[in-house]
């Protein structure tokens, strides 16, 4: 979409032709706001998506990093979920904003330390996961396709937010980590 010139939810929506996927990628942009938003001075804004395991994901991140030190913050997320017919939303609601932290904590922080085959950071006083002060506003929205059998909701919700972390950072720097 960059290199076309191209908005990336107008590309992406134009080349999926599944149409749950389609529909995740709506859902989080709307509401996002993607189509209304202008990212200013050092922000950006990215999405990403998928499937796994039968239920579909997609991913809206919005960052500002400091030009002079280069630190990232994570400033919102919206995330879209469909995993079938939803029994109880207060459960998946957890479970897709659990995937986000986890999701923001292996892009970010989460790091196995060895040295001479010994692991130097065995507990969490060594090991950085995210703290409440990392934490972005979080959105949830869940798809409930009641035409759908249910289908699990554990692993899937987390596969959109590093690459959407990606592309906002791209969107604000110009540059791919």
């Amino acid at each position: 979409a960059h290199r076309l010139g191209e908005d990336p939810l107008a590309f992406r929506l134009r080349h999926i032709d599944d149409e749950r996927l389609r529909a995740v990628f709506i859902a989080a942009a709307v509401a996002f706001g993607w189509e209304s938003r202008t990212p200013s001075a050092h922000h950006g804004f990215g999405l990403a998506g998928g499937s796994d395991k039968g239920s579909y994901v997609a991913a809206c991140v919005e960052v500002a990093v400091d030009p002079a030190s280069g630190a990232l913050t994570v400033l919102h997320v919206v995330e879209a979920f469909e995993c079938g017919a939803i029994i109880n939303p207060d459960n998946v609601r957890a479970q897709v904003e659990g995937a986000i932290i986890q999701g923001l904590g292996g892009a970010l922080f989460e790091r196995v330390e060895f040295a001479n085959g010994r692991i130097l950071n065995p507990g969490f006083d060594g090991y950085r996961v995210p703290r409440f002060l990392d934490l972005p506003r979080i959105e949830t929205v869940l798809l409930d396709r009641r035409d759908l059998p249910s289908v699990g909701a554990g692993e899937t919700p987390i596969a959109a937010i590093a690459p959407a972390l990606a592309n906002a950072v791209f969107n604000a720097t110009g540059k791919r980590v």
